[in-house]
């Protein structure tokens, strides 16, 4: 196998390690500086470019995209996705991982730990914000931020009130969130590589901080996670679409809590703790997957005319409540149940004898008329909305009768 590793440091112990990693189990590999690629866009022949010089061919790619080159990396990683070359991590994934708010979006329609956080932007929004999210103390967080920078405990309301509108005066956006008070000064990395953990560690704060980053001066030990841990972790990273990420977890009394999602974790902490060799583990994953790589569903099943991608939701009294897929009658229709989701429960590629309950989602491919009388009402959305005439209204009318010149200049 050939693999390229982007990254912008080549001396730093998490490149190092992967280098070293996969040479020792007999594969190519190049450290490709991401800033160093040239990205060309010709019809059908996506390219890339590297010191100058058309790129060698690669089987695979590991982004190591530091937070102050998201917008560019997320672009290289992208042409690799377009030219199918297996990337560990998506593009997508990447981009939504870096943004606290647009992650916890994500995971919030999913059966997923979250605290409970609030956005707001308007000062008058501040204090009630704080009462739905538990009233203080609470956490303040800027949407971007690594290693705990930008991540403060606000002890009373006054306190909290007087941060956020410090912080917007400088232009910042902030999250408040609830304090889990039960894991004060501690929390959970779970490193995720595939579908299994492959280490975990307990972070601690030291003295009076609250952060339990190690760049805090937090202490680490391993930890043998529970099943719901290890399955809150993976569930996050494949909602995410990440293959190898670094999930932060809390302890809280109802179970695991998500606080973040890393899709560049370092590796030199969760080695030094654990002592289990995690750059391999992530080199081995690679190599079995470049043979068979996950493709952009729905880059490629929305290209055909008819065709698309629906969720059909089973209530209470459906006709298809205690039917089985094959008895449903969805494949003499032409829809293919992909995936079936119970609960927190997911189930890939339902045998034709599973028998279906109320509340189940399936997840379908096939013709987009005959599944649209299958979807409620309330989710329903017009796939080719007719564009009709100005109207006949107030401000419609001034784009009737103003000359544009006149009203753009």
């Amino acid at each position: 196998m050939k693999l390229g590793i982007l990254s912008r440091s080549i001396r730093c112990y998490s490149t190092r390690r992967l280098r070293e990693a996969a040479i020792q189990r007999g594969h190519q590999v190049k450290v490709l500086d991401t800033l160093k690629f040239a990205i060309d866009l010709k019809p059908a022949e996506p390219d890339l470019f590297f010191r100058g010089r058309h790129l060698s061919h690669y089987d695979a790619v590991l982004p190591r995209i530091g937070a102050s080159i998201t917008q560019f990396g997320t672009a290289v990683v992208r042409q690799f996705e377009q030219m199918d070359i297996f990337t560990t991590n998506s593009s997508a994934g990447i981009s939504n991982s870096r943004d606290k708010l647009r992650s916890l979006q994500i995971l919030s329609r999913h059966q997923i730990g979250i605290p409970e956080t609030t956005f707001v932007r308007d000062k008058r929004d501040v204090l009630p914000a704080i009462e739905r999210v538990g009233g203080s103390p609470v956490i303040i967080k800027l949407l971007e931020g690594t290693q705990g920078i930008g991540v403060l405990l606000a002890e009373s309301v006054k306190a909290a009130e007087a941060i956020v509108e410090l912080l917007q005066s400088q232009k910042q956006n902030v999250l408040i969130q609830k304090f889990v008070a039960e894991s004060k000064g501690k929390d959970i990395r779970a490193f995720v590589v595939g579908d299994q953990v492959v280490g975990a560690m307990r972070r601690v704060a030291q003295g009076q901080e609250f952060r339990s980053n190690v760049h805090r001066g937090g202490v680490t030990e391993p930890v043998d996670l529970p099943d719901d841990y290890r399955e809150a972790a993976v569930r996050t990273t494949q909602i995410m679409g990440l293959r190898v990420a670094g999930v932060d977890m809390l302890e809280g009394k109802d179970g695991p809590q998500i606080m973040e999602v890393n899709s560049s974790p370092g590796l030199e902490g969760i080695e030094h703790c654990t002592q289990l060799d995690i750059a391999g583990s992530i080199i081995d994953y690679i190599a079995a997957q470049v043979d068979f790589p996950e493709i952009d569903l729905r880059q490629r099943l929305t290209v055909s005319r008819g065709y698309g991608v629906a969720e059909i939701h089973i209530p209470e009294g459906s006709e298809f409540v205690n039917k089985t897929v094959q008895s449903s009658g969805l494949r003499e229709k032409d829809i293919n149940a992909l995936t079936l989701y119970r609960g927190s429960t997911v189930i890939p590629n339902p045998r034709s004898d599973r028998e279906l309950m109320a509340g189940d989602r399936l997840l379908c491919f096939g013709k987009l008329e005959l599944m649209r009388g299958l979807i409620p009402k309330k989710t329903r959305r017009i796939r080719k909305p007719k564009v009709l005439h100005l109207p006949d209204l107030p401000v419609a009318h001034e784009a009737m009768t103003s000359d544009p010149e006149e009203s753009s200049s």
